[in-house]
């Protein structure tokens, strides 16, 4: 089978999926993968069974999926192309942050090897993205970090917001308006389990509460 946008935005949501999975899960459930493709999970079933016959994919019915060595290398090198082209639409074209992850949908299809290779050279060979999530390497390798969420980090303790995983474009903006980008340094005042929230002293000592969902989506790492 030839890489197509269809087949890479399968690998590509498959390995975004089996990222997250909770420890000692192998397989990546089908409804979980049909919601992240926003398609029917027999529609899922079928290009699935389609890409493990190419050997991209295993696949276990009833059970799930599970990229194989060839199918996570060619999902990484997806993910290498949309992220280097967010930054680039960033830092070169000046786009806001909150505004690439879309475009980059696009071209992450259509951009060459060869300009890829240029832009990750006129970057600087960065090592990840304006949201900060990891850039793979040209031999679809990437770097792993333990970084804890604002649910999990310690509290009273010096932190720099590292990377943001949502890239809906309001939560984007609502993270830049209160000074939570990537880089900024924080500290968890304190966690209220009652109302979901969680109090952030920010820039400048400004203080600011959360609720727990947004605060998982924040993670962070001592500078």
């Amino acid at each position: 089978m030839l890489p197509s946008s269809t087949v890479e935005n399968y690998l590509k949501a498959i390995y975004l999926g089996e990222s997250v999975l909770p420890e000692g899960q192998r397989l990546l459930p089908m409804g979980q993968l049909a919601s992240a493709l926003s398609i029917a999970p027999g529609t899922a079933t079928t290009m699935v069974k389609a890409l493990a016959e190419s050997g991209l994919v295993e696949y276990e019915p009833y059970n799930g999926v599970r990229l194989t060595a060839s199918g996570e290398k060619l999902a990484a090198l997806v993910l290498r192309r949309h992220r280097l082209v967010e930054l680039f639409l960033v830092q070169v074209m000046g786009l806001r942050w909150d505004e690439v992850h879309d475009e980059a949908e696009q071209l992450e299809h259509v951009v060459s090897d060869r300009l890829i290779e240029r832009m990750d050279e006129m970057l600087g060979y960065p090592e990840v993205d304006p949201h900060g999530d990891p850039i793979p390497g040209p031999e679809g390798t990437i770097k792993h970090r333990e970084l804890a969420t604002l649910l999990t980090c310690p509290l009273h303790t010096p932190l720099v917001v590292t990377r943001v995983t949502d890239q809906d474009a309001a939560f984007l903006r609502f993270i830049e308006s209160h000074h939570l980008k990537p880089g900024e340094p924080i500290e968890v005042e304190a966690r209220d389990e009652v109302s979901d929230s969680v109090r952030i002293k920010g820039r400048d000592d400004q203080r600011i509460t959360i609720g727990a969902r947004a605060a998982s989506k924040l993670l962070v790492d001592q500078p």
